[in-house]
C-alpha cells in the first residue's frame, strides 16, 4: 500500500486538473432515477472557458446555487471549499490504488474480509477509531474520528456479485477468474470516494480548528439487502446528525423524496416432510419440494390480484438429493418488493400464508428465516440541496479521448445504446421531475434514510446504458473512467462534509423536513424480528472454493502503476476495437 499521508494545499489549487467547469443549470430530463439515470440527453460542450481562477468559479457556482431555495444558501467559506477539493485532487494516485486493489478482490456479501480490513487499516493509520464486527457482523466496522460538533456519517457498499468476474478495460466479456465473483455494480468505487473526502476533510478541519465528527462505515452484503437494518437496531446511527451515501452511477447527480426504489424482504421457506422410496413406497414419504413447487404455483396465482407496485421472485436453494428419494427438506428464497411499508408487510403476510397452505396441502410443516431487509429509499431535501450545488461546482471529469473510445467500444461490441460519457451534471432529481418513475429495485440505504436525515450522490464512474450485474458493468470500474468519478465524487462530498460542519442551519432544517415531511405519513417499519440474525455464513462455502483462485490476480501496488498495468492491458487499444454492431 502506498503512503497514506497527502498533501496540504498547494498555493494555487484547482478543482481538478483537467476537469471540466462548474455546470449550468442542467436542463430538466424525465429521467429520475438516481442510482441508473441514463445520460443520452445532453445539451452540447461547456467545457471551462480558459483563464478563470478557481475562487471565481467556486463563487459563481455558490451565486448560481441560490437559486435553489433552502439551506443551500447557505455555506462553507468557498476558500475551505477551494482548499478541500485541493486535498481530494491530492489523493488522486491513492483513490487509483484503492479502487483497483478493491475490484481485484471481488468479494460477496459477508465474504468481504480483504476489501473490509484493507479499508479499516487505512483509516486506523489516519487517525480514525476502528470497531470491527458491528451488528455481529464480522466484516462490518465504524471508523470514526474529531470531537463535537455534528455527527456525519460516510458509507457506500463494499461487496461484489457471484459469477460476473470481468477483466477491466476490455470491452467484451472476459471472466478474471472463471466461475469467480465480480464487481459488477462498481462496488469497488464507493468507500474509496469516502475514505478521500474523510480525509481531505480531517485535514481542513484541523487546520482551521473546525468541530465535527465524521463515521465512516461499509455496506456490508448490499446485494443482499442483509446488513443494514440490523445495523439501524444495533444503535449505529443513533447519535448521527446527517448521512451521506455514495452508490455508483453513470452520471452524477442527486435527489430527494421517494426515489422510486422499493422496500424489500428477504425470506427463505424451508419445508420438511418424510423420505421414503419414490417408486417402491411413494405412499409412506411426505415431500418437501412438493411444498416448495406448490407455494410457487400458488404465488404465481396469486400475483395476479396483487398491486402494480409489487415485485416477488424466488430461487429454490434445496431441492432434495436423488430421484428416488422422497425429499425431507427442500426450500426456496423469495424477494417480496413493494413502494411502501405498509404494502411491503402485507405482500410478507400474503407470502407466509401461501408457504402455509402448501405445507397443509403436501403433509409438510414449513418454517421461514429472515435473510435481510430494505426500507423504501427517501432522500433528504435540504441535504440534496446542497450537495447538489457542490455537485454543480465540481462538474463532470474531462474525459479523455480513450474514455469515450472505450465507453463506446463496451456499448457496441455488447449491443448496447451508444451515448458518449457525460459532459454536464444531471440535473437535481425531484418528486416532479421523475413523476411516477419507479426502478423497482431496492437497496436497503432505506433504512438509513428512515433514521437520520440522508442523501445519496450518485458519481460518475462508470459506462452509460451497460446492464449491471453484468460484466458489462464491470469493464469500466478498474479503469481511468471509474477513477476519475470517484474523485469528483469525492470532492462533492468533503465540500458537503464542511458545508455540514460550518453551517449549523442545514442541519436543522434537514431533521426539520425530515419529521414534517418524510414522516408525515410513513414510519419505519422494519420487518426483521428481535430474534432475526444476519446471514454471516452465507457466500462461505463458496468463497472458500474459489479464492485460492483469486489470490494470484490480486492488484499489487507495490510493483505496478495500475491493475490495467498489472494485466497486461492496453487501455486505448481496447477503445479502438469498435468493430460489431451498434446501439
Amino acid at each position: 500500500m502506498r503512503s497514506n499521508t497527502h498533501s496540504s494545499a498547494s498555493p494555487t489549487p484547482v478543482i481538478a486538473s483537467g476537469e471540466a467547469a462548474p455546470q449550468s443549470r442542467a436542463e430538466p430530463r424525465r429521467s429520475g432515477l438516481l442510482r441508473y439515470a441514463r445520460n443520452d440527453e445532453r445539451g452540447g460542450d461547456d467545457r471551462r472557458p480558459g483563464g478563470y481562477g478557481l475562487r471565481t468559479l467556486i463563487a459563481a457556482a455558490l451565486a448560481a446555487a441560490s437559486l435553489i431555495p433552502g439551506a443551500a444558501q447557505a455555506a462553507a467559506d468557498p476558500a475551505l471549499k477551494q482548499e478541500v477539493a485541493a486535498a481530494v485532487e491530492a489523493q488522486r494516485k491513492q483513490i487509483q490504488v484503492m479502487v483497483d486493489e478493491i475490484y481485484s478482490f471481488a468479494e460477496p456479501g459477508f465474504q468481504e474480509v480483504k476489501t473490509s480490513e484493507y479499508l479499516a487499516g487505512i483509516l486506523e493509520k489516519n487517525g480514525f477509531t476502528i470497531v470491527r464486527g458491528v451488528a455481529g457482523v464480522p466484516t462490518a466496522f465504524t471508523a470514526t474520528w474529531g470531537t463535537g460538533g455534528p455527527k456525519i456519517a460516510l458509507g457506500s457498499d463494499i461487496d461484489g456479485l457471484l459469477g460476473v468476474s470481468q477483466v477491466p478495460g476490455v470491452a467484451e466479456v472476459k471472466p478474471l477468474t472463471e466461475g469467480a465473483p465480480g464487481h459488477g455494480e462498481g462496488h469497488n468505487s464507493g468507500m474509496p470516494l469516502m475514505v478521500a473526502a474523510a480525509l481531505a476533510a480531517k485535514q481542513v478541519m484541523t487546520k482551521h480548528g473546525l468541530q465535527g465528527r465524521l463515521m465512516l462505515w461499509p455496506g456490508v452484503a448490499e446485494e443482499l439487502l442483509a446488513t443494514k437494518a440490523y445495523y439501524v437496531r444495533a444503535g449505529m446511527f443513533k447519535d448521527v446528525d446527517a448521512s451521506i451515501f455514495a452508490h455508483v452511477n453513470t452520471g452524477f447527480g442527486t435527489g430527494w423524496g421517494d426515489l422510486g426504489l422499493t422496500g424489500m424482504i428477504s425470506v427463505e421457506y424451508e419445508w420438511k416432510g418424510k423420505t421414503a422410496h419414490s417408486a417402491g413406497m411413494p405412499w409412506e414419504g411426505r415431500s418437501a419440494l412438493d411444498g416448495v413447487e406448490l407455494m410457487d404455483v400458488m404465488w404465481n396465482f396469486r400475483r395476479e390480484h396483487l398491486p402494480l407496485t409489487q415485485r416477488s421472485h424466488d430461487v429454490i436453494t434445496n431441492g432434495g438429493g436423488q430421484p428416488n428419494v422422497v425429499p425431507d427438506k427442500a426450500s426456496s428464497w423469495y424477494y417480496f418488493r413493494d413502494k411502501d411499508f405498509a404494502s411491503l408487510r402485507n405482500l410478507y403476510e400474503v407470502g407466509n400464508q401461501i408457504s402455509e397452505a402448501s405445507a397443509l396441502a403436501t403433509g409438510t410443516t414449513v418454517s421461514r428465516k429472515v435473510l435481510g431487509f430494505a426500507a423504501p429509499n427517501y432522500g433528504n431535501k435540504p441535504l440534496a440541496e446542497a450537495l447538489y450545488a457542490n455537485i454543480e461546482t465540481v462538474g463532470v471529469p474531462q474525459w479523455s479521448a480513450a474514455d469515450q473510445a472505450f465507453a463506446k467500444a463496451v456499448q457496441v461490441k455488447n449491443h448496447l445504446k451508444v451515448a458518449p460519457l457525460p459532459d454536464k451534471v444531471a440535473p437535481l432529481s425531484t418528486p416532479d421531475l421523475r413523476g411516477d418513475a419507479s426502478f423497482g429495485g431496492s437497496d436497503d440505504i432505506g433504512d438509513v434514510m428512515w433514521t437520520v436525515p440522508t442523501v445519496t450522490i450518485g458519481y460518475p464512474a462508470n459506462i452509460p446504458n451497460v446492464i449491471f450485474h453484468h460484466a458489462t458493468a464491470a469493464m469500466a470500474m478498474a479503469t481511468p473512467i471509474a477513477h476519475k468519478g470517484t474523485v469528483v465524487g469525492a470532492k462533492a462530498v468533503a465540500m458537503t462534509i464542511l458545508d455540514l460542519v460550518t453551517t449549523p442551519q442545514i442541519i436543522t432544517e434537514a431533521k426539520t423536513w425530515m419529521k414534517d415531511v418524510q414522516l408525515k405519513d410513513q414510519k419505519y417499519d422494519p420487518l426483521i424480528a428481535a430474534t432475526d440474525m444476519p446471514a454471516i455464513d452465507r457466500n462461505a462455502r463458496t468463497m472458500a472454493q474459489i479464492r485460492p483462485a483469486m489470490q494470484p490476480s490480486y492488484y499489487d501496488p507495490k510493483k505496478y502503476d495500475s491493475y490495467l498495468q498489472q494485466l497486461g492491458i492496453d487501455y486505448e487499444a481496447s477503445g479502438r476495437e469498435t468493430s460489431g454492431a451498434g446501439s
